[in-house]
């Protein structure tokens, strides 16, 4: 039997488009009263930019109004006006790409991950532990996933000669990184995407995934290492293997990982309101995309002068990791257009009001834990972390303040839920990327991994339920 394939996500983003496009024709068409940040009530012109601009919707305003249907031109435009409309996002994630594409040139990450090892060497049931530390805090910070490939030859040998089985060195790289994406702390992929079109700071509710993320590593951990202890065979290797080649790090590379780790940090700092949370002693500096930009396009330059990269290797690098984030940037693009021809075709707030009708009554815990599983739903027809926060944002955060609910905690639900279906979904090519570099069927890993992922999707209903109750 032929395997289903499904469509890929831009073919699915344009397909919702046309969808939501024969939906102005069909739905009524109204608007709410809208208020800005600061509880001013917004003039119904200001209003019609809606939840484009992080705008609040005032529960029981919600007025007919006559209807705008959308037609086949406004469809071909939407995708071009949606990268207008998200055009900070979309730079951001450019920048993003180019720093990274710098370090990863400098070959940092790589090096510092075997000197681990090397550290390791004679206590290698450590390494899972702090293998899936780092993978988590690489997955926490900036969407660490498709590196990871880069790992999984150098480290299956690794293991095997420790005495583990591949599926233990699969399952450390791939569930590391994973939880550490389901956990994101200020991953820009899916945190800072989806907290700017929420109209808040990525600072708001860092406490919270900081620990989802500590709950999950011991949650991994302890996984890996029971399967590990039940797997452990005495090591097999020939005489001539018992050397594994580890390269020693380079001070360059020593420079570029603390200036990687640097970089994190200022951005953190720029990014957490300390005046709200009460803290006189840090400055609230109040960045966001613009300062942010410039700081990651600052530190690539100054980390490929630092390693000795020549002028055009620096360029050259920048723009490769820039490149290789093009299809993030088009994604992003594509899912703005969903919500432009919402906005154009006066539904989105319909729909609004039919939530808004749906969690009229419900607790806080009922109303985020089904906000949660609403998302994995969608996690498994759009993979993508910033095309989905881009696609349900802008309708899902608004829903918070009718439930009652701080929009941080729709944030959370989402990269929680996306991250969670990106650890086993088959349409992720980092899944099976990794499953096929490790010999390891897709049936045996999801099978193997099923009392893990249960385990997850309970522990987050709890958190999510718990917490905004706190």
């Amino acid at each position: 039997m032929k395997a289903i394939k499904l469509p890929s996500a831009y073919t699915i983003l344009l397909s919702i488009i046309v969808f939501v496009a024969v939906l102005t024709h069909l739905l009524p068409t109204g608007k709410y009263a809208y208020q800005n940040g600061e509880g001013k009530r917004l003039s119904p012109q200001e209003a019609m930019r809606g939840v484009e601009d992080g705008f609040l919707p005032l529960p029981n305003t919600y007025e007919a109004v006559e209807s705008n249907p959308q037609g086949i031109f406004e469809v071909i435009l939407a995708p071009i006006q949606g990268f207008y409309k998200a055009i900070d996002v979309s730079v951001f994630i450019l920048m993003i790409g180019g720093f990274l594409g710098v370090i990863m040139a400098t070959g940092a990450i790589d090096a510092g991950v075997k000197q681990v090892l090397k550290k390791l060497k004679g206590k290698e049931q450590w390494m899972i532990p702090v293998l899936t530390a780092l993978f988590g805090l690489g997955g926490s910070t900036f969407g660490m996933a498709e590196e990871t490939l880069a790992f999984y030859p150098v480290l299956i040998p690794v293991f095997a000669s420790a005495g583990f089985n591949a599926r233990t060195a699969v399952g450390t790289i791939l569930l590391g990184a994973g939880f550490g994406v389901l956990s994101s702390t200020v991953n820009p992929f899916s945190t800072a995407i989806a907290s700017g079109f929420a109209g808040i700071s990525i600072g708001d509710g860092l406490g919270v995934r900081v620990f989802i993320w500590f709950v999950m590593w011991v949650l991994t951990s302890s996984f890996l290492l029971r399967y590990a202890k039940s797997v452990k065979t005495a090591p097999k290797i020939e005489e001539e293997q018992k050397e594994i080649a580890l390269p020693a790090l380079s001070q360059k590379q020593s420079l570029a990982l603390i200036l990687f780790a640097l970089t994190f940090l200022v951005m953190i700092v720029g990014v957490i309101p300390f005046a709200d949370l009460g803290i006189t002693i840090m400055p609230t500096l109040g960045w966001w995309f613009n300062e942010l930009n410039a700081l990651f396009l600052c530190s690539a330059i100054l980390m490929g002068v630092l390693v000795g990269m020549k002028e055009d290797e620096i360029a050259s690098n920048f723009v490769n990791g820039a490149r290789d984030m093009l299809g993030v940037a088009f994604i992003v693009g594509i899912s703005r257009g969903i919500t432009v021809v919402m906005n154009d075709g006066l539904i989105i707030d319909t729909i609004l009001n039919y939530a808004e009708m749906a969690i009229s009554g419900l607790s806080s815990s009922v109303f985020i834990c089904m906000m949660f599983i609403l998302e994995v739903f969608l996690s498994f027809f759009i993979p993508s972390t910033s095309g989905l926060a881009t696609l349900t944002m802008p309708i899902m955060a608004p829903l918070s303040s009718f439930a009652g609910v701080e929009a941080h905690w729709v944030v959370t639900a989402y990269q929680t839920a996306s991250g969670f279906v990106n650890l086993f979904t088959p349409t992720s090519a980092v899944v099976m990327g990794g499953l096929a570099i490790g010999k390891i069927g897709y049936g045996e890993f999801f099978k193997w991994v099923l009392p893990y992922l249960v385990v997850v999707f309970l522990l987050v209903l709890l958190v999510l339920g718990v917490g905004v109750m706190v």
